[in-house]
This record gives C-alpha cells, structure tokens and sequence, in this order.
C-alpha cells in the first residue's frame, strides 16, 4: 500500500524540505512516544482489537512506531482509522494522511512518527504484517 501525496501537500513538501515527511502541521511539542499514546488511546477507546505496537527506531526510518489493530467490520475499520486522524489533528494539529479508508479492509494512517495499521482479522491474518518486524527467533 503505497501513501499518495495530494499537489497541495507536495508542493508544501517541496517549499518544507525539512518539514516532518508523514504528516502536515506536525507540532514539534509532540514526541513520537506523546504521538503514541495519543493514538493508543485512541484505538482503545473505539475499541479496536488486539493492539501490537512496534519500536522500529534503529530499524527504520519510516517512523518511529508503528502499530497494528484490528476492527470487527469494515465500517469499524473506517470509524477506528476516521476517529484517530479527527483526535491526533485536534490535539496536536498535525494533519495525518490515511489511504483505504473507502475500502475498510486495511486503512494506513501515517502520522509521521507513528504508522498505524488497522486491518479486518482476515485481512491481518492474510498479510501477517506484524511478523516482518518481530525479532528473529520469536515464535508467532
């Protein structure tokens, strides 16, 4: 799944070089770890299901965090993903980009520091994300 950048958000990108590359109007006051729990909170309180967090710092350069949860249906997908990006944009006024949210199999939600992934179950089972970035060795 690859994120789409809109011409308004690419031409910022391109007068913001430095700006942060996930999201727009990122609020430097927010760590990734305040972006985190914001979002954490955010899953929990629709009820999202089996919520994994991952530490890609030193593993990636794509974020921070990333986070994987699952929704009971493709409209609960939807609200989940619709929900968290209305919250993370009120309280810290960044802007996240989502893609799937149409489809409610799969949405992506990049904040910038943390990418969050929340999935139907069978659609999770399917492509089994999390496993790519667990630690070799460990039985899943």
């Amino acid at each position: 799944m690859v994120l789409s950048l809109s011409a308004e958000a690419a031409r910022a990108a391109q007068a913001n070089p430095n700006a942060n590359s996930g999201a727009e109007g990122a609020n430097s006051s927010f760590s990734s770890s305040d972006f985190l729990d914001l979002i954490l909170s955010s899953l929990e309180d629709d009820k999202a299901e089996d919520i994994v967090q991952i530490d890609l710092r030193g593993k990636s350069s794509i974020g921070d965090y990333m986070v994987v949860c699952s929704g009971r249906s493709s409209r609960q997908v939807s609200a989940i993903a619709e929900k968290m990006v209305q919250r993370v944009k009120d309280a810290t006024g960044v802007t996240a980009r989502s893609e799937g949210k149409g489809a409610g199999d799969w949405v992506l939600v990049d904040t910038g520091d943390v990418i969050v992934h929340v999935f139907r179950p069978e659609v999770r089972e399917f492509y089994q994300l999390e496993k790519m970035w667990q630690p070799t060795g460990v039985a899943g």
